[in-house]
C-alpha cells in the first residue's frame, strides 16, 4: 500500500497545534514551524527549560530538539497506521554555547528506506550561526495489534 505522505503531513501538523501538553516537546517548548516532504523546521527557547547549571544550553537539550524534528520528519515516511519510528542513534556536534534567545532547527533526510531513515539536523542561533549539528537514525518498526 502506498505511503499517503500528504495525510501524515496533515496529522503532524495537527499534532503541533494542538501541543500535547504531556510530552518533551511541550515542556521544553519546541515548535514546529514547517513540515514538508523533504524537510522539518521548528524552534526550541533557551531558558530555564532548556539551559544547564552556568546558565548555558544544555547539550541534551539541543539533542532533544535535534530528534524531535528528526522523529516528526521521519513520520511522513512511512505508514501511520502500521508502523511508527523510534530513534536508533543520535550524535551531536555542539558547535557554538548560547545563554537566551531562539534556537531554529531543521531536519533534512540523508536516507528514506524501508527499515531505517537517517537525517541530517542543523540546528542554528538567531544570527543563522551554527549552533549544533546533528545525524539521527530512525529504525521503522511494526505497531504491535
Amino acid at each position: 500500500m502506498p505511503i499517503n505522505k500528504q495525510k501524515n503531513i496533515e496529522t503532524l501538523k495537527q499534532v503541533a497545534a494542538v501541543k500535547h501538553k504531556k510530552t518533551l516537546m511541550h515542556a521544553l517548548g519546541i515548535e514546529l514551524t514547517e513540515i514538508s516532504e523533504d524537510r522539518v523546521c521548528g524552534t526550541m527557547p533557551v531558558d530555564e527549560r532548556t539551559i544547564q547549571y552556568y546558565e548555558m544550553l544544555h547539550g541534551g537539550a539541543s539533542v532533544a530538539f535535534a530528534e524531535t524534528l528528526c522523529s516528526c520528519a521521519a513520520c511522513i515516511h512511512i505508514d501511520m497506521d502500521h508502523q511508527k519510528v523510534v530513534g536508533l542513534e543520535i550524535n551531536a556536534n555542539h558547535i557554538r554555547g548560547m545563554s537566551s534567545g531562539i534556537l531554529y532547527g531543521e531536519a533534512k533526510p540523508y536516507h528514506i528506506g524501508k527499515r531505517t531513515q537517517v537525517w541530517s539536523i542543523e540546528i542554528k542561533n538567531e544570527k543563522q550561526e551554527l549552533v549544533c549539528i546533528s545525524r539521527c537514525t530512525m529504525a521503522v518498526v511494526e505497531l504491535s495489534r
